[in-house]
């Protein structure tokens, strides 16, 4: 009998980098399309327990193996899980009932650079004059966004509360992307990927519990189950294997430079099916946030 797998399929690791990307970015979108459907706690609750249910038949044999080894590692597996399966994909929902895909996805590109700062901040990694410029340069790039371009709404504390929401899942991410250095080497990535579906499930059910108190429920049609189908198995899944095995092919850091399409593929995703525009203030956060990332990941860590 042939075991079922998810990791057959062999195409080109750049084909596998576009696709998570456009599915990361269509995470976005369908996010805030969907903000008068469906709570944050109930989305993410839905979007998670599907994609354990699709997962769990390709790796329950091999979960069952491991068992000890993630019994042993639970304290870790827990703090990432909070931070990428509970509080990232929650913050962002909460964001998106009150700002645009568009603000979203561009915010989210400072990744790489706060991962730099965190870095130094919790594990003493050095950090250079023209990285900590970078640094400067990007999240001044996101205050530009946040105040729409006005200084006097940033000096008035006028802001979205939503920018507020995706900041705060921006940081979620960068956080774990830093602890992710304790992540198990020895477990398979799929096991690391249920184990921590697992965790994020069980802490969000309270939450959804909390939504159902409060007669929170969504319509269940065809659109509400596409998206939560869409939810699950594209980002949640698919997105995850690609990337791993482009990490594994290419390297993290040729890897991690895709990340930069997401903005991209955001704003065109968010204009095509939201009809949002990209306005004067969007370019500026823009171009300040990419010349802050360079100067922090590629000329901040050249010798001199």
């Amino acid at each position: 009998m042939v075991k079922p797998s998810l990791t057959a399929w062999r195409p080109s690791p750049y084909l596998l980098l576009v696709l998570t990307t456009l599915f990361w970015s269509g995470n976005f979108v369908l996010g805030r399309a969907v903000h008068t459907v469906f709570t944050p706690f109930t989305l993410s609750f839905w979007r998670w327990a599907v994609a354990l249910l699709i997962l769990l038949p390709f790796v329950w044999a091999s979960l069952r193996q491991q068992g000890s080894l993630l019994r042993q590692h639970m304290p870790v597996l827990l703090l990432l899980s909070v931070l990428r399966v509970v509080n990232f994909n929650t913050c962002v929902y909460i964001g998106l009932h009150t700002t645009t895909a568009t603000n979203a996805v561009i915010m989210l590109s400072i990744t790489p650079v706060l991962i730099v700062a965190l870095s130094f901040l919790l594990l003493r990694q050095t950090v250079t004059g023209w990285q900590a410029l970078g640094i400067a340069l990007s999240l001044s790039g996101v205050l530009v966004i946040v105040g729409r371009g006005d200084v006097g709404s940033l000096l008035g504390w006028q802001v979205n509360s939503g920018d507020l929401w995706i900041l705060a899942a921006v940081f979620s991410w960068a956080l774990y992307s830093v602890c992710l250095r304790w992540r198990p080497a020895e477990l398979e990535p799929l096991n690391f990927q249920a184990a921590t579906m697992i965790i994020g499930v069980i802490i969000l059910m309270p939450l959804y519990g909390w939504d159902l108190a409060q007669d929170r429920v969504f319509t269940l049609n065809t659109a509400a189950v596409a998206s939560i189908l869409y939810l699950a198995l594209f980002p949640s899944i698919l997105a995850y294997i690609f990337w791993n095995r482009a990490v594994a092919e290419l390297g993290a850091n040729r890897t991690g430079q895709f990340l930069h399409l997401m903005p991209a593929f955001g704003a065109v995703l968010a204009m095509i099916f939201l009809g949002e525009r990209l306005y004067a203030f969007h370019a500026a956060g823009i171009i300040l946030i990419a010349l802050g990332i360079w100067l922090a990941t590629v000329y901040g860590r050249k010798p001199g």
